[in-house]
């Protein structure tokens, strides 16, 4: 079993994770959060949430000041102050005008094209909540609505442009290409063994396919059961180190984590 001590990382996704799929708690992962709190492990939360949705969140799960990684793995938080963005981001602006010259030849939409209200509605999020949630800073949120024949198309096609498709729980991600939670966990590990002087144990915990990547990086993984019509496969050779919950959401994030550490307690 992996020691309950300071010199473990915590790294996990959100939505259909540590939140639940459909109304957002985590009443069934507090115990753990405080119990983590209490032997001050590090939580990362890893998400294609927006920097505007994670900030508050860290407050109300008492991780504030936390290093984050938004946007699945578009943007990494260090830790610290970060400010609340006001306004999307220029970089985000030009990727949603490269993805409207895409419109001609697919049919989806984009965050950028709904309203606040219309957000809140298909996400269940509240105005607040959605209107965070469309403060991007570098990648977008795309509803497909084409045949799923003409992804590799819309790919090939992103790809000319420097972008990347990326399937999380519920939508479809366009990103700059070279990046994603793999690799914004490889940032910010570098950046903590550095200011710590060595590296932490990692644990990570994911329900959907973007969360491969950084479940592929970790040293323990947690798939959990997840809603996405494709399944998280794992390129690693360490079977014996991943972990299939059978529950969803954050009884499987605490179902996870009583696999790798409950005796440890």
């Amino acid at each position: 079993m992996i020691p309950l001590d300071s010199s473990l990382l915590i790294v996990t996704d959100l939505d259909g994770s540590l939140l639940d799929h459909h109304d957002y708690n985590w009443d069934a992962a507090s115990e753990w959060l405080a119990r983590l709190n209490a032997h001050h492990i590090p939580l990362v939360i890893c998400s294609s949430k927006t920097a505007a949705e994670i900030i508050p969140l860290q407050k109300r799960l008492g991780i504030a000041g936390a290093p984050f990684i938004a946007e699945n793995g578009a943007r990494v938080a260090f830790g610290g102050d970060e400010p609340l963005t006001e306004e999307p981001s220029a970089s985000y602006r030009a990727l949603c005008q490269t993805l409207q010259t895409l419109q001609a030849d697919f049919r989806f939409d984009g965050f950028h094209q709904f309203s606040d209200a219309e957000v809140a509605r298909f996400t269940g999020l509240t105005l607040t909540e959605a209107s965070q949630s469309r403060l991007r800073d570098a990648s977008e949120v795309v509803l497909w609505r084409d045949d799923e024949e003409k992804l590799d198309d819309f790919r090939h096609a992103l790809a000319q442009h420097q972008l990347a498709l990326t399937q999380g729980g519920r939508f479809w991600h366009v990103m700059p290409a070279g990046s994603g939670k793999g690799v914004a966990l490889a940032q910010l590990q570098q950046h903590l063994a550095e200011q710590e002087g060595h590296q932490r144990t990692t644990i990570g915990l994911g329900d959907g396919p973007n969360d491969a990547p950084m479940l592929e990086r970790v040293d323990y993984a947690v798939v959990i059961k997840g809603f996405s019509k494709t399944p998280v496969v794992l390129q690693r050779p360490d079977e014996e180190n991943v972990y299939h919950t059978a529950r969803p959401g954050p009884e499987g994030w605490r179902e996870g984590l009583d696999y790798f550490l409950a005796q440890s307690v």
